[in-house]
This record gives structure tokens, sequence and C-alpha cells, in this order.
């Protein structure tokens, strides 16, 4: 089924009955090409451009719940490229090109708003370091401008410009940044990878990775085992405990990221903010409600919730940047898990088992990459080789230590990236 204006009109004048599910609910077949350990937009998105790009069919994506109810709903939308060092700025930029034809690849609207991102700076050593960036950014064919204070006054009125503690100096403003719906772009992935053939396989918790002979055959679930010629790895903040079954250890700890939500408000912040003194960020989504978030909860954990010192610590925040959301009431807050590796970027690489690849380690940047993610582990598993925009996500450079993206500079401490 194809969504367009007239289909919508005319199942909304006839009560929505004639509406097909999205996906089918298939049964496991016995063996499989390729198994996809994990149903959330990077695992869907990975299946997906299998079978678009490469014309591969028979793959199975196997998640341990409902699809997308992972870390691709439990963040706060935000979608980039404004990266600094080589070997990420790259992949950003393709995954953000890959995010602006994403609705009318999919023919479903995930509701990408490229509404501009504002990185404020608050010392005159920030605004050399993002001035730096934004070079960065522009020679690699992206967008940037550098604010001064009035230029952020401009577009940001609303901002609390008369505090001494953290004056604003400016901002690096990057218009093709924005949002996108987590929920819709997990939908989407699914049905076009259904559409394609593949099987996505709800209710389907792995419990062991088959090894013989140094090589991947299969899985074993709660639905049986499945045999299978490659298996990725691709379960965000559980990526460690996934590649224990198969008697692997990565280089990941995973932390807890809270979010917040407040009440449907009035259209007053048309913009991604970003508050350089406090890591704190705001949008306003399209129903109305402000969606921020800050640091990391800064304790290991699996916990798909957060602690209220740090909640304490997000709103403090946000009431030293803007004063007037003190009045708005915080309707929900989430957890995501975060699978932090030492320097801050991600893994996309075969494991040392043949037939295993792992794509992991994604820190703050795994909703902003599902697509070039997927698009970047599709074309290792089906050539053999990496793409040429992921090639420096290897696994071996925690162990050799070339080739490591340290973007932050904050040094090998997990938490602090």
């Amino acid at each position: 089924m194809r969504y367009n204006a007239l289909k919508i009109l005319t199942e909304g004048l006839t009560g929505n009955r004639g509406w097909r599910p999205a996906w089918r609910r298939p049964e496991p077949k016995a063996a499989y090409d390729i198994v996809i350990i994990g149903g959330g937009g990077h695992g869907l998105s990975t299946a997906y451009y299998l079978a678009r790009e490469h014309g591969l069919k028979n793959i199975a994506v196997l998640e341990k719940g409902r699809l997308g109810l992972g870390n691709v709903g439990r963040n706060t939308t935000i979608v980039r490229a404004n990266y600094f060092l080589p070997g990420n700025s790259e992949f950003y930029s393709m995954s953000l090109k890959l995010w602006e034809g994403l609705s009318a690849d999919l023919n479903y609207n995930v509701m990408h708003s490229q509404r501009g991102l504002i990185n404020l700076f608050h010392s005159d050593g920030q605004r050399d370091a993002f001035a730096r960036r934004g070079n960065a950014m522009v020679n690699q064919g992206d967008d940037a401008v550098l604010l001064d204070r009035e230029g952020v006054r401009r577009h940001l009125p609303y901002l609390d410009f008369e505090q001494g503690r953290f004056p604003i100096f400016g901002g690096l403003y990057h218009p093709r940044g924005g949002t996108a719906r987590h929920d819709a772009v997990a939908w989407g992935y699914a049905r076009g990878a259904d559409s394609r053939g593949v099987d996505l396989i709800e209710n389907c918790e792995v419990t062991g990775i088959d090894v013989e002979g140094g090589r991947v055959t299969g899985v074993q679930t709660t639905r049986g085992g499945i045999r299978a010629k490659k298996v990725a790895i691709v379960t965000a903040g559980r990526s460690g405990q996934v590649a224990a079954l198969a008697g692997l250890r990565l280089p990941i700890e995973s932390h807890v990221l809270q979010a917040f939500v407040t009440e449907g408000l009035k259209p007053v912040i048309d913009h991604v903010i970003s508050f350089g003194m406090g890591h704190f960020y705001i949008s306003q989504s399209d129903k109305g409600g402000l969606v921020f978030g800050g640091d990391l909860d800064f304790y290991p954990s699996y916990a798909q919730r957060g602690n209220l010192p740090m909640a304490e610590h997000v709103m403090e925040a946000g009431m030293t940047l803007m004063p007037m959301i003190g009045k708005a009431k915080v309707l929900r807050s989430w957890g995501g898990i975060m699978d932090m590796t030492p320097d801050g970027s991600p893994i996309i690489d075969r494991a040392p088992i043949e037939g295993l690849y792992l794509d992991c380690g994604w820190c703050y940047g795994g909703f902003k990459a599902v697509p070039g993610s997927g698009f970047a582990l599709a074309h290792l598993m089906a050539t053999g080789q990496p793409h040429p925009d992921a090639a420096g996500f290897r696994l071996d450079r925690f162990r050799t230590g070339r080739g490591l993206m340290d973007e932050e500079g904050t040094g090998a401490q997990h938490n602090l990236h």
C-alpha cells in the first residue's frame, strides 16, 4: 500500500477500514542468509538497505519485544551533521543526505524537519573552537554559520542574554540540522524492509550465538534455533551483553541518558538549541511539547530510567538558559541505554569471528546515524568491504591506538563522551 493524500482522504471518509498492516508478522524460518539481531532504527535500516541496495532477500530481523521500543524511541530526535574530525564528519554528512530524501525513499513521512541547530558558546575559547568546527563542516561540504551575540538574539530572542554567569557570546548555526519523528523512522524502515521480503520477527529474543570452528553458524532464540551464514549484532546499549553470547568482550560501557517532554504549548522554539555551558539541548515537537535532555547519569546501567539528581541538573540548565520554561509542566521522562566507546565514536566492523558483524558504540550519535549506519553496515555485509564514509569505525583501533576519533578531546573515559 502506498500512502498519499487521496488515500488518507478516502479512508477518512470511509471509516479507515481499508488500511492494511504496515508489515507482516511471519514465523521464523529454519535458516537465513543473514540474521540481524536488533529491531531498532539501525537494525531495520540495515535490513532495508541490504534488500534495496544489494538485492538480498533471505534476511531476518530478530527483536526481543516489539519493533522500535528500544533506543530508537527513547531519544530527543535530533538530526545533525556538525562533526569535526575526519572519519566522523564525512559519515554524518552522508547520513544527513540520506535523511533529506528519506520520506520520499520510504513513501512514509518520517517528519524530518530541518529547522536548524544552534550551538551556543559562552567564552572566547568556545567561540574559537566552534569557528574551527564550522570551518571543518564547510570544508566537508556541509553548512555552518558563525553568529555573534546579536545574530543569536535575532534567531532566539527568548533566551536569557542578561545573566552574568554564562553570558551568550554567539552560536554556531547549522541550518540543515533539525529533528525527525523517531517512531515514524522505525515504522518507515520496517515497512520498507518488509515490502522487499525481509522477515521482521518480533518477540524473539536471542539467547545464544552459535560458533563452530571460528565461524558463526546461527543463533538460538526463545522461538528456536535459526541457522545463518552471517549475523549482525545491532543492539545499541545491549551490544556488550549480546556480544558476550559469542564469547566477545567489547570496549563498551552502557550508561543511561535521560530525556524529558513537557505539556503541549503554542509554537515558540523553532530551532534545536544546545547550551554550551550546561550540556542542555531542547527543541519543540510538532505536538507542542518541549523535548530536552542533558548529560548521562554517569554510572553504568542497563535500566531505562534515570536518577533524580541528573533530572534536577537538566532542569537547572534549562532554567539558566531560558527561565520562561519554568512554568511548563513536565509530562514524562524516559531513559535510553547509551553504548559508550572509549573515544566517543562508533564501531561498524567485522568481529573476530568469521561471519559476525558489529554495529555499536554510538554514544550520543545513534539516532542521527540511523540511515548512514544501516547503509554502511549493509555495504560491509554485502560486499565484504567497509563503506568509504565509515572506514574509520574499526574495532581494532582500541587495541592498536591508531585511528582513534576523540571528537570532544575528553580522553578514554567512556562516560565523558
